[in-house]
């Protein structure tokens, strides 16, 4: 069982990676330059479907990761998995309190019901997201080193 927890933990933390460095550099990056209001309508649209799945993929990767603490206690790399566990805990703790509310309300917007200032709101929720994903590469990168 911990052979598969040091293989599959890694593999499922390291696309959440993907997929939210690609939010933050890329895709934001693309909405954003978009003309007129086509970028707010791709960041709720955005907001709606990996608002659904982030919650999931976030505890799930943080589970993960928990087991593997617990599972490998005695060998070399546990003290990497429970800093890596705690940088999780950190980026869930992040979502719920700073990326979650801005989101829950972003996610609603249409061109005729954003706010004056949406633009500055999601300027913020990046910002945000920048320091989650600094904060999961991490943990992802100590997950990758205790496997040793």
């Amino acid at each position: 069982m911990l052979n598969a927890l040091e293989v599959f933990t890694p593999v499922i933390v390291g696309l959440m990676v993907g997929v939210e460095f690609s939010v933050a550099f890329v895709i934001n990056r693309i909405l954003d330059a978009l003309p007129g209001n086509n970028g707010l309508r791709g960041r709720a649209h955005g907001g709606r479907m990996l608002g659904a799945v982030m919650p999931f993929w976030y505890i799930g990767s943080l589970v993960l990761s928990a087991v593997w603490a617990i599972a490998g206690w005695n060998t070399a790399g546990a003290g990497l998995v429970v800093i890596a566990a705690a940088l999780l805990i950190v980026s869930v703790v992040m979502s719920i309190l700073l990326l979650v509310p801005i989101n829950n309300r972003g996610k609603t917007w249409t061109p005729e019901n954003a706010p004056e200032d949406w633009k500055e709101q999601m300027n913020r929720w990046d910002r945000y997201h920048y320091v989650r994903v600094a904060v999961i590469i991490a943990a992802f990168t100590l997950l990758v080193i205790a496997r040793g």
